[in-house]
């Protein structure tokens, strides 16, 4: 039985081997890389000023009088009456503006906390605990993800007339506590932010399962929460068919039906459209205090187990 040995390659001199020459790498930024880049930054500019440019033109058209918002100079300076407009808008129909606002902040606002801790609490309950038919009726929760909130409006409308909650504060607000993506979403936050071992911990110590939820795991899910809270919060803020379903007294519509009926009656009285324009403006601030206060919680909700 014969072996061979392996041949290595050696220098023409006799030396030691010397390894093959190798292509020189290209420098990272050439003119392809400064092509790229140039695209992709025109890209971004592009989209930045497609999303930017409707909140410019409210932001100027809320300062203008109503021939000057049917006219050419909207991004003007001049026909300047920001004051004059809120004061109109805060006086029309009796202060319906400023009910319009407090009906909002309390679907939204309370709607948000309350069904963010339900989501956060099922969410909780789907990750640490193991009961029958877990997974089916999790994936019950999934289908509701799947289902459109306008399919439920008529059979949510059909259930409030039955038990007379129809043109009531509550036939709004309750549809709006259950979220099923809410919970699909607390159930992730809760196995990236809750480990097992500080609660297997906390029941050494002698809690119980509700005492180590709201002291120990409530606490850790703390950006999970604010996540949730702001997705419902934005959802509520912007909800319009629901309350058009369920309401008929304008006294408990929201800002975003209100808003619909005024700009349904500019057609016969224009003088609504500046009205209608400073107070579309009007009902973003919430929002945005909301996510500028909260963004650092909401950033690490977003990340929540992904590094491990």
């Amino acid at each position: 039985m014969t072996t061979t040995t392996p041949i290595t390659p050696t220098s023409p001199s006799g030396g030691p081997p010397t390894k093959p020459p190798t292509k020189p790498l290209g420098r990272p930024f050439g003119k392809s890389g400064l092509t790229s880049r140039g695209v992709a930054n025109a890209v971004i500019l592009i989209a930045a000023l497609y999303t930017m440019m409707p909140a410019l033109w409210l932001l100027f058209a809320s300062t203008k009088n109503a021939d000057a918002l049917f006219g050419s100079d909207i991004f003007s300076l001049g026909d300047f009456s920001l004051s004059r407009n809120l004061s109109d808008l805060f006086a029309m129909d009796g202060g319906l503006y400023g009910e319009w606002y407090l009906n909002s902040l309390l679907y939204a606002v309370g709607g948000a906390l309350v069904g963010s801790l339900i989501s956060v609490s099922a969410g909780y309950a789907f990750d640490k605990y193991e009961f029958r038919h877990k997974e089916k009726l999790f994936g019950l929760v999934l289908t509701g993800v799947m289902v459109p909130q306008t399919v439920l409006a008529l059979p949510l409308y059909l259930v409030a007339s039955e038990i007379g909650l129809v043109n009531t504060f509550w036939a709004v607000f309750v549809p709006v506590l259950f979220n099923p993506f809410g919970v699909y979403l607390a159930r992730l936050l809760s196995s990236g932010y809750v480990p097992n071992e500080v609660l297997e911990a906390s029941r050494v110590d002698g809690a119980g399962e509700l005492q180590t939820y709201v002291r120990v795991s409530l606490r850790m899910l703390g950006p999970g929460f604010v996540t949730v809270f702001l997705f419902q919060l934005t959802a509520i803020w912007n909800n319009f068919f629901l309350p058009m379903v369920m309401l008929s007294d304008q006294h408990l519509y929201p800002l975003s039906l209100g808003l619909y009926t005024w700009n349904s009656s500019a057609t016969v009285s224009p003088e609504y459209y500046p009205l209608v324009v400073i107070g579309s403006l009007l009902a973003v601030v919430p929002l945005i205090v909301a996510f500028v206060t909260l963004q650092r919680y909401w950033k690490s909700g977003l990340t929540a187990g992904s590094v491990k």
